[in-house]
């Protein structure tokens, strides 16, 4: 079930505010179809700031997406939601038993969530183009920048706990975190050709039926082809 109306906290069932194209968001769908759980969706534009409606700030004081809501509670910002969503439903586990094995996993995580995408996020790109007159060239080359810099380094650690995902032999949160990465990769143009490993790891990822009913172009309000 799926609604662009803005929706309260207080309903029973999980709810995810949201945006088709937000990496953020895109990392929570698929960790929520990999748990076999049922959520419904709530759409802001953020091309339009529909994120910064009263409404929607009574849910996520920041104004940003994702949201998920459960309940009573809202909780916000996609890796406390991810990490959550693990502890509120450990089967099918997205992070390994070992303790450090599960540091080396939320490293990869942090490299993505923490270190690229905050700076390519779309409010970090309007000041680069509103104040500080930057164009398109200029914007993709930051875009590209900063996630081959990030990248780079998932791709030593891939290298050296991947065994087909990200880490070991199954899909991780790490996997969760990286393939929207890639999908906002490749829609500005990023050479990739330089992370093999990474790329085989997010490959398989995006083969599996969680990750391609999350896909951004699947969603109830993805723009028309």
């Amino acid at each position: 079930m799926q609604s662009d109306r803005c929706a309260g906290i207080m309903s029973a069932s999980l709810i995810l505010h949201g945006y088709w194209r937000s990496s953020a968001a895109y990392r929570v769908r698929i960790a929520l179809n990999f748990k076999g759980l049922a959520y419904d969706q709530v759409n802001h534009d953020l091309r339009t700031g529909a994120q910064h409606a009263a409404d929607y700030r009574t849910i996520a004081p920041h104004g940003l997406v994702p949201a998920l809501v459960d309940g009573g509670n809202a909780f916000i910002q996609s890796p406390a939601i991810l990490e959550w969503l693990e502890e509120r439903y450990p089967l099918p586990a997205l992070l390994p038993a070992d303790i450090d094995d599960r540091a080396i996993v939320r490293s990869m995580i942090s490299i993505v969530a923490c270190d690229i995408h905050p700076l390519n996020n779309l409010r970090v790109l309007e000041k680069l183009r509103g104040t500080f007159g930057a164009d398109a060239d200029a914007i993709k080359s930051w875009i590209a920048g900063w996630i081959s810099e990030g990248f780079s380094v998932v791709e030593e650690l891939v290298r050296r706990h991947g065994e087909g995902y990200c880490f070991g032999a199954a899909p991780t949160l790490a996997d969760c975190t990286l393939v929207p990465q890639l999908y906002s990769a490749e829609r500005f143009g990023v050479d990739l050709s330089p992370y093999p490993a990474l790329m085989t790891a997010g490959e398989a990822a995006r083969a599996l039926p969680a990750f391609i009913a999350a896909h951004p172009h699947r969603q109830p309000d993805a723009d028309s082809p």
